[in-house]
């Protein structure tokens, strides 16, 4: 296990304690909120060094291409989900935010496991469309946490970019399931 997929595991178990400090959040314990916020930056600069780690040290490795993108989903999607209506602060993420950065996650998981059932081998990179989703999403919630009454105006384009990528990522993956069969067919 390099250093990378080791960074990738710290932001993957660092998604119960970020999940925790959320759910025992209270008005009177105002520091798990900020211990989330710390958490959630932490796994956002992880996020950003796991990868450079990787390329610059030439360490990318198959237990890398998923340990990354898992790592993110877990927090992104676990932030959603625990800063929407079910959350105790002021300030949380609409259902339908949530429900739309989540729905397109699932979408994008379960396409991968059709496609590694059907090809036998799965090539994770994201897309340019994935990296500025995936960046918005991130600025969101840190938004978010610290109760920025103008939230909206990142969560907005945050959605809007959720959108594009999910069907630029669903459009890639009908590409890799039928490509090659398509040219099978045709000789």
């Amino acid at each position: 296990m390099n250093i990378a997929n080791k960074i990738s595991t710290f932001r993957i178990l660092s998604v119960p304690f970020f999940i925790a400090c959320l759910l025992y959040y209270a008005p009177e314990r105002m520091y798990l909120k900020n211990l989330a916020l710390v958490i959630f930056v932490l796994g956002v600069i992880s996020d950003g060094l796991d990868g450079y780690i990787a390329r610059k040290a030439k360490m990318q490795s198959k237990a890398g291409l998923i340990l990354d993108p898992l790592g993110d989903k877990l927090l992104l999607m676990s932030a959603f989900i625990f800063l929407s209506p079910i959350c105790r602060l002021g300030l949380k993420f609409p259902l339908w935010v949530s429900f739309i950065v989540i729905s397109r996650d699932l979408i994008i998981i379960m396409g991968a496991v059709v496609i590694y059932m059907v090809k036998q081998n799965l090539d994770v990179h994201p897309t340019k469309w994935g990296k500025l989703t995936a960046t918005f999403q991130m600025l969101s919630v840190i938004c978010v946490l610290l109760q920025w009454k103008l939230a909206a105006l990142i969560w907005w384009p945050a959605i809007i970019l959720t959108v594009i990528s999910g069907i630029d990522y669903v459009k890639r993956g009908f590409k890799i399931l039928y490509g090659s069969d398509s040219r099978r067919a045709a000789s």
